[in-house]
């Protein structure tokens, strides 16, 4: 069975018109931007509302109206997903399904992350999730890891210790990836401008910190995984992820069968227990995910991580902040 495109449908836009929407069973929320800190307002009138819209951001003329209509899941991603949670039993109500990926770094010395709330908070909204979903529903990422003057090895790993020892029971998964600020130029610009000497991973680099990472975690327990990195750390014990992951679902949501025929899962104990892989062609190739619908945009996110690939620069992301309507069709006009 292979992906062919998300069921059209037709919406009645706020405004009272027709108008034809994809229905995508799995959204993601997101990897442009950071939905549940910022926009968690405008995430739950939209989920009210039924739908939103979404515009290509390597192509403004292309504009998409996107349903909640068979949203059988909904994957978050955060720095700081605080004020979402007050939305949550909305979502809930609803029966769609969700879990998270929070990603907590501690670059706090550094000043990598500038608008991020301090850590400690951080560590206890985590803990609070964890609290209320699970620790199959949070998943932990330090994300990306950064190599500069200051940042060594050493460092990057006493403080992925000390968060882990925090995190002890909280969560079952670390994913990992490794700055890849070559590949990037507004990445380069933006840590230009922030005056940042930071060093590129190399493999010798990477599988050096995989082997001490995995040392380590033989107190913690946890499954390790890299983020659409290309190299292969099996031999430490650490594996390829899939973000949006349809092993994950099948594991914590199988009672939603809307999302298991779709998945191709059958529970059957005669049936083939494989299922097809939904590879995500829209991603990079290395990425595991399967398919889903994004409804970031680009240069929105007011943390203005300095390696952050999603916003050109803080000019930038406070003009289109600046736009930004908690009740209207799109995250920015």
């Amino acid at each position: 069975m292979a992906f062919r495109g998300w069921e059209k449908t037709q919406i009645t836009l706020d405004n009272g018109a027709q108008a034809d929407a994809i229905s995508p069973v799995i959204i993601s929320a997101s990897r442009a931007t950071d939905i549940p800190r910022f926009f968690s307002k405008w995430f739950h009138n939209r989920l009210l509302a039924g739908y939103m819209r979404w515009t290509n951001p390597f192509n403004a003329n292309q504009m998409q109206y996107v349903s909640f209509h068979k949203t059988r899941v909904i994957v978050f991603w955060s720095k700081n997903p605080d004020r979402l949670i007050r939305y949550l039993p909305e979502v809930e109500a609803r029966g769609i399904n969700y879990y998270f990926q929070f990603t907590l770094n501690d670059y706090e010395q550094e000043g990598l992350e500038p608008n991020v709330a301090p850590l400690a908070q951080r560590v206890e909204t985590f803990k609070n999730l964890v609290e209320r979903l699970g620790k199959k529903r949070v998943i932990w990422r330090y994300d990306p890891l950064m190599l500069t003057d200051t940042l060594t090895i050493d460092v990057l790993l006493d403080r992925i210790a000390s968060l882990a020892n925090q995190l002890q029971g909280c969560t079952e998964r670390l994913v990992i990836s490794f700055a890849d600020i070559g590949s990037y130029k507004k990445v380069q610009n933006n840590l230009a401008r922030e005056k940042v000497r930071y060093r590129e991973f190399t493999p010798e680099l990477m599988t050096e910190l995989a082997q001490r990472l995995s040392v380590l975690n033989r107190e913690w327990g946890l499954k390790i995984a890299t983020c659409a990195e290309g190299i292969d750390l099996a031999q430490f014990g650490i594996e390829h992820n899939r973000c949006i992951d349809d092993n994950l679902m099948i594991e914590i949501f199988r009672e939603d069968q809307a999302l298991m025929d779709f998945l191709g899962y059958k529970a059957d104990l005669f049936a083939d227990p494989s299922q097809p892989y939904l590879k995500d062609k829209g991603q990079r190739k290395v990425c595991g995910c399967i398919v889903s619908k994004d409804i970031g945009i680009y240069d929105t996110c007011h943390h203005l991580c300095t390696y952050c690939y999603a916003n050109t620069s803080s000019t930038t992301v406070k003009n289109n902040l600046s736009r930004h309507d908690p009740v209207g069709e799109a995250l920015i006009p």
